[in-house]
């Protein structure tokens, strides 16, 4: 069920008109999990900070197809504010939807937000699930025990820690995006997350969505302003996980989460 914020019906919009949710294209750490887990190898080669991880060449050409597809739409569908994750993987998909859209030519409005960062792996970041089973067998128990919506592992964040810090995004696009048309870049347990806040599920709920199917590089979750019975306004989902712009433009669908499906 949608959030419902009690106004008259004949009021301003309390909502952004659209609310567009995309994950980033598929990253260099994308491929190296990929590889790792093949392998059945410990630890995820990758160098430097997870927040430095930028766009594989396939997660390139996968955002200036969504960017494509974005310049196609009428202009009073496409996106007027773009919010995006500081992880260079994220801000790189969205620079790239604003170029090949041609939205740096429209005024559009663009933050970097630290709130919409990627879910933080702590001490289990870059292992594996041989990984994790080898060098921290205890985690891997507790985690089985509490469940991955409330497992915290040492020095990172459970998803219930994620949806603590986009309640205040939620509030501040409520609140400084009315009627307007946001886009924000971000994370897969992001994109996840905001589906919990906004249509007010439960653990059993958003978990069994994120069983069914990961959420694809580039695809788009989309909301749209909308009145209930009572003339509230709210945001109904209207898509999930989009992927119909990649496969137009023939840029591959990858859906590798980005870390192990153990920890995320």
């Amino acid at each position: 069920m949608p959030i419902l914020v009690p106004v008259s019906a004949h009021s301003q919009p309390t909502w952004p008109e659209r609310l567009f949710l995309v994950r980033h294209g598929e990253s260099a750490g994308n491929v190296a999990r990929d590889a790792a887990e093949a392998a059945g190898v410990p630890l995820i080669e990758i160098s430097g900070r997870d927040v430095d991880v930028p766009l594989s060449e396939l997660g390139q050409r996968q955002a200036k197809a969504l960017g494509r597809w974005y310049a196609a739409q009428p202009e009073n569908e496409r996106p007027s504010v773009v919010l995006s994750s500081p992880y260079a993987r994220a801000v790189q998909t969205a620079a790239l939807i604003v170029e090949n859209a041609n939205l740096h030519h429209a005024g559009v409005a663009r933050v970097v937000d630290e709130r919409l960062r990627e879910k933080e792996f702590g001490a289990l970041n870059r292992l594996t699930k041989a990984g994790i089973r080898a060098k921290h067998p205890e985690e891997w128990e507790r985690r089985s025990e509490l469940g991955k919506f409330y497992y915290r592992p040492p020095g990172g964040e459970s998803w219930c820690d994620v949806i603590l810090r986009l309640r205040s995004v939620v509030d501040h696009v409520q609140l400084q995006y009315r009627g307007e048309r946001v886009l924000i870049v971000s994370h897969q347990v992001v994109v996840l997350c905001f589906r919990y806040l906004l249509e007010r599920m439960t653990e059993e709920q958003i978990l069994a969505i994120d069983r069914e199917k990961d959420v694809a590089n580039c695809s788009i979750t989309a909301y749209t302003s909308a009145h209930d019975d009572a003339g509230r306004h709210e945001l109904a989902l209207h898509t999930y996980n989009f992927v119909a712009p990649l496969e137009d433009a023939g840029a591959p669908v990858t859906e590798e989460p980005d870390a192990p499906v153990a920890a995320r």
